[in-house]
C-alpha cells in the first residue's frame, strides 16, 4: 500500500466513524442513566432531513446543525415520555420510535431528493496538517470530527471527574437508592433521553450536510444499528466506544475502496456492502457469549422502569 492511498483510507476512514462516536456517545450517557432507546435510527434520519431543509433554506450548516439536533430532541421526548412518564416498555417504544423517524423523514424529504447543498470546506490546521502520512488524513477534517474527539473528552470527564456524572451513573444502577437521597431520577433520565436525542440528531446532521451533502431516503443505512451496537461492543466505556467507531468505519470504507478498485471477486459486490453489519452481528454474538462481561459493565437497572414512591 502505497503512502498515498494509506492517507486517503485513514481520511475516510475518520469521516466514516465521526457519526458513529457522535452517536454512540449520546446512547453511552442515555444507558448509563439506566434507559436503552432503540430508537437511534429514526433519530438520526429526523436529524439528517431537518438539518439538510434548514440548511437548504437558510444557507448557514449550523443552523442546520442545531436543527437537526432540535428534530431528534423532540423526537426523542416522545419516546421519554412513553416510557419514563407513562411507564411503557422501553423495547417497544424504542422500535417504534425508529420506524416512525424513518418513516416521517422520508415523507418530510421527499421535496429535497433531487438537491445538493454546496460542500462545506474542511478546516486545516496548520503546521499539524502538514505531518507526514497522518497529517492531511487527521488534521484537515470537518469540524464536526474535531468535536467528535472534543464531545469523547467532555463524555469521559463528565461520567468520571464530575459530580453531575455520578449521579447519573447511580440512577442507572440503583434509581431507587439515588430517589432516597434526594435525586430526582426522572428528570435525570429525561435530560439523558434529551443528550441522547441531540447527538443522534448531530450524527444525521453530520451524513446530510457533511459527509454527502444530499438528502436520500434511508441514508442513515443502520447507522443507528450500529452505533447502539458499539455501546455493548464497547462495554459502555467511552474509549472503546472510540475505537470502535473508527474499526467499524474502517470496514465500511475499505469494502467501498475495494469496489472502486476495480478488482475482480469471486463473490457478489452485494456481500462487500453487508460487512459492516456482518460484523455488528458478529460482535454482539461474540461478546454476549460471555454473560459476566455483560452484567460487570452494563448498568444494573438499564432498561428497568422506575416509578418513584412517596
Amino acid at each position: 500500500m502505497d503512502a498515498s492511498l494509506f492517507t486517503s483510507m485513514l481520511f475516510a476512514t475518520v469521516v466514516a466513524g465521526t457519526p458513529l462516536i457522535i452517536v454512540a456517545l449520546g446512547l453511552l450517557v442515555n444507558e448509563k442513566a439506566g434507559v436503552l432507546n432503540l430508537g437511534a435510527e429514526g433519530m438520526m434520519a429526523m436529524g439528517a432531513v431537518a438539518a439538510f431543509a434548514v440548511t437548504h433554506h437558510s444557507g448557514s450548516p449550523w443552523l442546520g446543525v442545531m436543527a437537526g439536533m432540535a428534530a431528534a430532541m423532540a423526537v426523542s421526548l416522545i419516546f421519554g415520555f412513553l416510557t419514563l412518564t407513562l411507564q411503557a416498555n422501553q423495547v417497544a417504544a424504542g422500535l417504534a420510535l425508529s420506524i416512525f423517524g424513518v418513516g416521517l423523514s422520508a415523507f418530510i424529504g421527499k421535496p429535497f431528493e433531487s438537491i445538493a447543498l454546496p460542500a462545506v470546506p474542511p478546516i486545516r490546521i496548520p503546521f499539524i496538517a502538514d505531518l507526514p502520512l497522518i497529517g492531511e488524513a487527521l488534521y484537515n477534517q470537518q469540524a464536526l470530527v474535531y468535536l467528535s474527539w472534543a464531545l469523547f473528552w467532555v463524555v469521559v470527564w463528565f461520567l468520571y471527574r464530575s459530580r453531575a456524572g455520578l449521579v447519573l451513573r447511580a440512577v442507572g444502577e440503583s434509581p431507587a437508592s439515588a430517589h432516597a437521597i434526594g435525586h430526582p431520577v426522572i428528570l435525570i433520565r429525561y435530560l439523558a433521553v434529551l443528550f441522547g436525542g441531540a447527538m443522534a440528531g448531530m450524527g444525521g446532521a453530520f451524513l446530510s450536510v457533511f459527509y454527502t451533502p444530499m438528502w436520500v431516503e434511508g441514508m442513515v443505512a443502520g447507522r443507528g444499528w450500529i452505533a447502539l451496537a458499539l455501546v455493548v461492543f464497547a462495554t459502555w466505556r467511552p474509549l472503546r466506544v472510540m475505537i470502535g467507531a473508527y474499526l467499524f468505519g474502517g470496514v465500511m470504507i475499505t469494502q467501498l475502496f475495494i469496489q472502486g478498485s476495480g478488482m475482480q471477486l469471486d463473490f457478489p459486490a452485494q456481500f462487500l456492502s453487508s460487512l459492516p453489519y456482518w460484523a455488528t452481528i458478529i460482535v454482539l454474538v461474540v461478546i454476549s457469549r460471555n454473560v459476566n462481561t455483560i452484567r460487570l459493565n452494563s448498568p444494573m437497572s438499564l432498561g428497568k422502569p422506575y416509578r418513584a414512591e412517596g
